[in-house]
């Protein structure tokens, strides 16, 4: 066989005609053929519009044009060439399958494969995110999920989902009640896609649902929406069991979400969330023994850090500014880190204290160092800030695989 890659761009282009009429609106015909590439190679089932052909006829058509090519001696081989060049890649045999809706970089998604799942449909609305998701994942994700029919999305054992948290945020519910509009979970845009989550639910019936939140979501409207979440899941025939949890004892990150885990009424097996106490890490642990000054922030912003800090001290509310303590876990990690650092500066002998990197930011959330980061420094902190802790979703997940699966 050609050069891997070579071979590879040979078979994307061979199967691209094929994945026209299956590409949904606002999304690209790349995430179907590398879904499909993807799903030969791991032996799972296609993305299809069941109105043109059946999955399983479109995967040996598929099969069939690649072997005609020379392009698939055995699926073992083809495994090699579609991941042969990421570092972050499933097994050969997966044990179970899963969806990532609201991808975001592929933080769950990692937790999950490195239990030994193989992901078979991702969906990611941001731009900049998809492409850091196809570097990767070497997929890049279906785009609006609103747009994508529940019933074209492959079978799966396990529904991730991260869906939005702005509207249960501290920061969203500040916001609105600033203009003087609290609104509730069925009327906000963004808090109404959990209903979209609930469709692919409804029409797939996974075994397993995983969601992962903003800790607030459990008090947002004064508890109403979490108790909407958890009814809407029972009645849609699942055990609902949830926990909030501090990740500091796995990465040295005071990051507090909440995680949902729903499993089928109709499987018998318990599920029980993993202890996560222990000693706190400290953040001295995954800083850079060398980082460049560009990270230094300004004598104008840290004047400005110190002159908000005196205001709002004077009235006992507000954000003070405070270098980090490098023994104790940083504050938690937001997208908009990188206008000012204000949740988490390094001290610095003889200097004004620094902004963390991506690099640190992306070992804060847990994430392998062989993780591919944007060369741009604002998505690249907006990304990480989004995303997931990997550890926790991992610890989750092993638990799920083990007791579930």
């Amino acid at each position: 066989m050609t050069d891997k890659n070579d071979a590879l761009k040979q078979a994307e282009g061979l199967l691209t005609p094929l994945a026209l009429p299956h590409v949904p609106q606002e999304s690209s015909i790349e995430a179907v053929v590398d879904q499909w590439l993807h799903a030969i190679a791991t032996d799972s089932k296609f993305y299809c519009n069941p109105n043109v052909s059946c999955p399983e006829e479109l995967k040996k058509l598929a099969v069939s044009h690649l072997k005609e090519h020379a392009l698939y001696k055995s699926r073992e081989t083809f495994y090699d060439n579609v991941f042969s060049q990421l570092p972050l890649k499933p097994v050969l045999n997966p044990k179970f399958r899963f969806i990532d809706l609201f991808a975001g970089i592929g933080g769950v998604r990692l937790g999950f494969q490195h239990n030994g799942g193989a992901c078979v449909f991702s969906s990611e609305y941001d731009r900049a995110a998809q492409k850091t998701y196809k570097e990767n994942h070497g997929e890049l994700p279906f785009g609006d999920i609103t747009k994508i029919d529940e019933n074209e999305i492959p079978d799966h054992d396990v529904l991730l989902a991260g869906f939005p948290c702005q509207p249960f945020s501290n920061a969203g519910v500040s916001a609105r009640n600033a203009v003087g509009k609290q609104h509730g979970f069925l009327c906000d845009t963004q808090g109404t896609l959990f209903f979209d989550v609930m469709r692919v639910i409804d029409a797939k019936k996974p075994r397993v649902i995983f969601l992962e939140n903003v800790r607030n979501l459990e008090r947002h409207d004064q508890g109403q929406t979490f108790q909407t979440i958890q009814n809407t899941i029972k009645k849609s025939g699942y055990r609902f069991h949830y926990k909030v949890i501090d990740s500091s004892s796995v990465v040295p990150q005071r990051r507090v979400r909440c995680y949902m885990v729903a499993v089928r009424n109709d499987i018998a097996a318990s599920f029980s969330f993993p202890d996560f106490t222990g000693e706190p890490k400290p953040l001295r642990t995954i800083l850079e023994k060398k980082v460049d000054d560009k990270f230094t922030i300004s004598d104008k912003l840290w004047q400005g850090h110190i002159n908000r800090t005196k205001r709002n001290l004077e009235r006992g509310t507000g954000f003070t500014a405070h270098t980090a303590d490098l023994n104790k876990p940083s504050n938690t990690i937001v997208a908009r880190y990188g206008k000012d650092g204000k949740e988490c500066l390094i001290p610095q002998e003889g200097k004004n204290p620094r902004l963390l990197t991506p690099k640190e930011c992306s070992r804060l959330q847990g994430f392998p160092d062989s993780f591919i980061i944007p060369s741009a420094k604002t998505p690249a902190y907006k990304q990480f800030g989004n995303s997931v802790v990997v550890p926790v979703i991992e610890k989750i997940a092993n638990v799920i695989r083990k007791e579930i699966l």
